[in-house]
């Protein structure tokens, strides 16, 4: 039985494949209609999500699947004092696979390590979030038909970004991948990521708070908001809340072909007059969520 409770967890291969079955999923979606007919889906929120929740929702439903859950920990028995680890033994006797998503970094893993049906991580704290990575590499590789040969801006909160971190390592592992990290100097890449991943693979950076100085050079820009949620100073989240805000005029010297990419939601760090520019794949990559899902859960079902 497999999980995924970070990017790390699928080999290259693998992530490729993935990709592959999405993009069949894309051109033949009445094929894979019922491909999980009489499976389950739990997904156990315990943060509060959209996207995430109803993307894993979606792509159940869509293979023929059913969905059970909760889309807050006020409404299972956590709020009665449960653990995690009883809490997924119980629900591992209603379903065939759980999507979960935790504040608490490392929960999804605990998890894993009592559950009798696939875990894959829907976002656990600042740590990881390998779906999302799943789906911001679908949208490259949809947008640009490629994963290599790539100079990618990541732009906004890299400190706490979970998005950020596990895009990071995946990309990394993708031939001539050169990084371009944009943040105020209270939100860069933590050093463990420049040291485990970016230093120790060679990968070529650079760290800049200027969001304009790299933008010519950039075939990806992945924005990011200022998380409220990982501050422990309101203060310091007001300061630096609004700190970029990408719009039309900011991207005059941008490449024709730019991707620019959001994990979502957004606040103020892409304005609306961005939506119309043709390079502009945030809400696309909503639609790319779906069926790198789909392609996921039928992996870890063994679904052929």
């Amino acid at each position: 039985m497999k999980h995924v409770i970070d990017i790390k967890d699928l080999s290259t291969e693998e992530i490729d494949e993935l990709i592959k079955v999405a993009k069949d999923i894309i051109n033949n979606k009445e094929k894979y209609a019922h491909k999980c007919d009489g499976k389950q889906l739990a997904t156990l929120f315990f943060e509060p999500s959209t996207r995430t929740r109803l993307s894993f929702e979606s792509a159940m439903l869509a293979l023929g699947g059913e969905v059970i859950g909760f889309s807050e920990a006020s409404s299972s028995s956590v709020s009665k004092g449960e653990s995690v680890a009883d809490t997924i033994r119980v629900v591992g006797a209603y379903s065939d696979i759980i999507a979960m998503r935790h504040p608490k970094e490392g929960a999804p893993l605990v998890a894993s390590l009592k559950s009798v049906v696939p875990i894959i991580n829907a976002g656990d704290g600042g740590h990881n979030h390998p779906t999302q990575t799943l789906t911001d590499l679908l949208t490259i590789h949809c947008e640009k038909n490629r994963l290599d040969n790539l100079t990618i801006g990541l732009c906004g909160d890299l400190k706490f970004g979970r998005t950020v971190h596990s895009l990071i390592t995946a990309m990394s592992r993708y031939k001539n991948i050169r990084f371009v990290l944009i943040s105020p100097k209270e939100l860069v890449i933590p050093e463990y990521i420049k040291r485990n991943i970016l230093d120790k693979n060679n990968i070529e950076y650079c760290e800049t708070n200027d969001i304009e100085e790299y933008m010519d050079q950039l075939d990806v820009l992945y924005m990011t908001r200022v998380q409220k949620e990982r501050f422990f100073n309101e203060d310091d989240y007001v300061r630096l809340k609004d700190y970029y805000i990408l719009n039309k005029e900011k991207l005059e010297k941008a490449k024709e072909d730019l991707v620019i990419l959001h994990p979502l939601p957004r606040v103020n760090e892409i304005s609306t007059d961005v939506d119309d520019d043709k390079r502009a794949c945030y809400f696309k990559q909503v639609e790319y969520g779906k069926y790198i899902r789909m392609a996921l859960i039928m992996k870890l079902l063994e679904v052929e």
